[in-house]
């Protein structure tokens, strides 16, 4: 029987557990990999992301991707508030998709955050111009 795809594993994690869109799943993978990118983080030193490191990433994310919107996209997808992401994790890990190191635990998620703060009062619009434009 041929492997499943991340998709189709993500699908069946979502099935069995319909708390949280295959969406939200597919978010906390897309911020671990943004994190691991950002500028100043050497991967060399160490391959693990940490839960704060993590957080960190979701919320910057959710706001560059979502903008004002980004509480309202992650709670359409069942997450409320920085323990949702915990449980999503370790659903992961249990589905052997993630790794956990010894020192992760489930409960460095709670309360990491005020989704309220972080989106709704902690979204600041990006004004790009041009200096030789004329105003």
């Amino acid at each position: 029987m041929p492997a499943l795809s991340l998709e189709a594993k993500i699908e069946e994690i979502a099935l069995a557990d319909s708390r949280y869109a295959p969406e939200a799943y597919q978010f906390v993978f897309d911020a671990l990999d943004w994190v691991g990118d950002r500028p100043g983080r050497s991967l060399l030193a160490s391959h693990h992301i940490t839960v704060h490191e993590l957080l960190d990433g979701l919320r910057d994310l959710a706001l560059e991707q979502f903008g004002p919107l980004a509480r309202c996209v992650l709670e359409s997808w069942g997450v409320y508030r920085t323990e949702d992401f915990g449980e999503i994790v370790f659903r992961m890990v249990d589905n052997d998709l993630l790794n956990q190191s010894d020192a992760d635990q489930k409960e460095e998620f709670a309360a990491a955050f005020s989704f309220r703060e972080a989106f709704d009062e902690g979204y600041q619009p990006r004004i790009e111009f041009d200096a030789d434009d004329d105003c």
